[in-house]
């Protein structure tokens, strides 16, 4: 298994490096770490006493794989989860916040494990997490990976500025879809023709 600093740096490589989408909710961004973020956390790199967007461009990839590890993955407990699924709900819990967890929680509702859906991992989760594992971890890392892509289709549903991060100006996957799709087994990809179906109604 791949250590989790492996996995940080791979989120960090996803993510990219600055970026002030006008349509992205979380605004300035670099390496995946937003300003709000920043902010939350009280990191003002250039030391000039507020935390900006200038702080976001100084911020270095070594910091940001920092701030991942300890803020997205060990203070939200992924590692009590089952190995298939923490580099998943990893990457997810970056790039969606306590959402990641909410999704896990819903899969295991419906597969007859009952937790409250609250995006924590506490005993509870973890627990079913691992029971609903058990049996087949990969297929189980597949499941939850097919709730990540239909989260991200859904949102760019209900919300039209987040559209071209699921689809391209061409009709083809965009980075969202793509990012769900790399943890999830080839043989559960949608085809080209399946996925411009699912976002035919978008117009």
């Amino acid at each position: 298994m791949k250590t989790v600093e492996q996995i940080a740096q791979e989120i960090v490589a996803r993510e990219g490096g600055y970026v002030n989408d006008p349509d992205d909710p979380g605004g300035a961004t670099k390496w995946g770490v937003t300003l709000g973020t920043l902010q939350a956390l009280g990191v003002d790199l250039n030391h000039d006493g507020v935390v900006s967007a200038a702080d976001v461009k100084l911020l270095s990839r070594a910091q940001a794989v920092q701030i991942f590890i300890r803020h997205y993955y060990e203070r939200p407990q992924i590692q009590l989860l089952p190995e298939a699924v923490q580099a998943s709900v990893f990457d997810m819990q970056v790039n969606a916040g306590a959402n990641a967890v909410r999704i896990l929680q819903k899969l295991l509702n419906e597969t007859g494990h009952t937790v409250s859906v609250d995006g924590a991992i506490g005993p509870q989760t973890a627990a079913a997490a691992h029971q609903a594992a058990a049996p087949d971890p990969p297929l189980f890392a597949d499941a939850y990976g097919i709730a990540q892509r239909n989260y991200y289709y859904d949102l760019a549903a209900r919300r039209p500025k987040s559209r071209k991060y699921a689809t391209t100006k061409q009709g083809q996957k965009g980075g969202w879809i793509r990012r769900a799709e790399e943890f999830i087994s080839p043989r559960f990809h949608l085809s080209e023709a399946e996925h411009r179906a699912k976002v035919a109604a978008w117009g």
